[in-house]
């Protein structure tokens, strides 16, 4: 799967420019789309996958043009958007081959097999005769992938999978990623939790007030903070002080005091030192001296 996007343009009725002049290349595997609430994440997937229309620029998909071949083009997207609802009377295995029905030619026999496979692969087959909306928050994140691959799509576009999920729920929906990105599936996961991104992703763009603001991989913009992350021990009168002037990435409370980690471009503290930077440490300096959006 080859995506190439350039100019991409969505300006909606009311004058909001929702995402501007998006240039982007996305290959095979997994790739991270990041950014805060309103950045323009869901306004891109909705484009990509057909839902709307641009106002300019251009998405091939394999080489084909989404504003001409939309009809070649949709059945091979899967689609996980992040209002995923499905109909509340229906059983687990029920929804699912409803959206069998809707999205393949399969007959009944190979539908039964098929909607079995998948609920397998997401970790629900031993709730197929659970009624769906009686599933648990996870449980509904993973039947909406099942339904996004029933069309076996060479392209899943995921909006904000993980929100709401408890930690372990996040981790094994982020396992079932990685392991669909090994089977010749082209992954697009937007989200704004950082963990989703480094734990799965080899390729990633930040997205700010609809425009790119970083692109490469996470390692890439990893290294664009080298240098600016600091870790310091401190009481409570230095730690509010120093609260008050730059970005507190982590606090973890030691012994009476504050073991902190935070993001300055000189020295903050005569006792601070170098930190090894991550990914969410990056996005905090991208925030703060990149984009200017103050995070203290």
């Amino acid at each position: 799967m080859n995506i190439e996007i350039k100019g991409l343009t969505k300006v909606y009725p009311n004058g909001h420019a929702a995402i501007r002049n998006i240039d982007l290349e996305i290959g095979s595997g997994m790739f991270g789309l990041l950014g805060p609430n309103g950045a323009g994440k869901s306004s891109f997937m909705r484009t990509l996958v057909t839902v709307q229309q641009a106002s300019s620029g251009t998405i091939l998909i394999n080489g084909m043009d989404i504003n001409k071949q939309r009809q070649k083009i949709r059945p091979l997207i899967g689609y996980l958007p992040q209002d995923f609802t499905f109909f509340t009377k229906l059983k687990t295995w029920e929804f699912l081959d409803y959206a069998a029905r809707l999205g393949t030619s399969l007959k009944k026999k190979d539908r039964n097999v098929k909607v079995d496979q998948l609920l397998d692969q997401v970790g629900l087959l031993d709730v197929r005769e659970r009624m769906a909306n009686k599933l648990s928050g996870g449980m509904k994140r993973r039947l909406g992938i099942a339904q996004a691959l029933i069309g076996n799509p060479q392209l899943l576009v995921i909006d904000e999978p993980t929100t709401g999920l408890d930690p372990e729920e996040r981790i094994r929906f982020r396992n079932i990623l990685s392991d669909l990105s090994q089977k010749d599936v082209t992954i697009i996961l937007s989200t704004h939790i950082v963990g989703d991104i480094s734990s799965t992703c080899e390729h990633m763009a930040m997205l700010n007030k609809g425009e790119v603001a970083f692109k490469g991989s996470p390692e890439g913009m990893i290294n664009q903070v080298r240098g600016h992350v600091w870790e310091v021990t401190l009481d409570d009168e230095a730690f509010f002080e120093l609260k008050s002037k730059f970005p507190v990435v982590s606090t973890i409370p030691v012994d009476g005091k504050w073991e902190v980690e935070l993001i300055a471009n000189e020295k903050p503290h005569p006792d601070a030192d170098h930190a090894n930077p991550n990914l969410e440490h990056a996005y905090v300096y991208f925030m703060e001296n990149e984009l200017g959006v103050s995070l203290v």
